[in-house]
């Protein structure tokens, strides 16, 4: 996560400074930028965010701003560092002398629809959703999402930086599509693979859908 203090100039300054020291560093990575300290019109938004692309800096989400403010081709805001309101994500139940778990899941499966304003976040591995998951719902995993429904939020795949993830789903009507930080909004998706079951999956670096009938 970035979390960019004013004045923005001199946070990217200082940033040029630091990145010399560790090339790479952020290459290939999916980063959230947190905006909870500044107050940004979109335009200013947009410029950061292109600033930070010259850096090959690739934001996958954004936090900390209401997400009204935003239009549709900026990168999702996400609600919080975790699952918010009903969401399904589930946390380890410990108490005193209990041993913690060996090893976290390797995938999590919902059997309800994911509502709109949910975010299910799991960065452990694959997330399974039997249902559909609603417009302005979010699914964020480490590893690969499955949809048996009509998926018509978002959908974050890879998001620890995993490039061989994908997206499967029976029905394509996605807000948006995104794998280890690549990204594409509806309005760029072709239309003939709007309505009916695809995956999405990265080659080079470039989000590739494809119809799965």
């Amino acid at each position: 996560m970035l979390a960019p203090q004013p004045p923005v100039a001199e946070w990217l300054a200082q940033l040029d400074d630091w990145t010399p020291s560790s090339p790479g560093f952020f290459v290939g990575r999916p980063v959230v930028l947190d905006l909870a300290a500044l107050t940004l019109s979109e335009p200013a938004i947009a410029h950061l965010i292109s600033e930070l692309s010259e850096r090959r800096i690739r934001i996958m989400g954004i936090k900390g701003i209401d997400s009204s403010k935003l239009g549709p081709h900026l990168p999702p805001v996400l609600t919080g560092g975790g699952p918010v309101g009903e969401d399904r994500t589930p946390e380890p139940c410990t108490s005193p002398g209990t041993p913690a778990p060996r090893q976290e899941p390797a995938s999590l499966l919902l059997e309800d629809p994911v509502r709109s304003g949910q975010t299910v976040i799991f960065p452990y591995g694959d997330v399974t959703v039997l249902g559909s998951v609603a417009s302005g719902a979010e699914l964020v995993a480490g590893g690969s999402v499955h949809v048996y429904g009509a998926l018509r939020g978002r959908a974050m795949a890879g998001s620890m930086g995993h490039p061989r993830a994908r997206i499967f789903c029976a029905r394509n009507e996605a807000e948006l599509l995104a794998i280890n930080g690549c990204y594409r909004i509806a309005e760029d998706m072709d239309a003939n693979l709007r309505s009916r079951p695809v995956q999405a999956w990265l080659d080079d670096a470039e989000l590739m859908i494809a119809a799965l009938e």
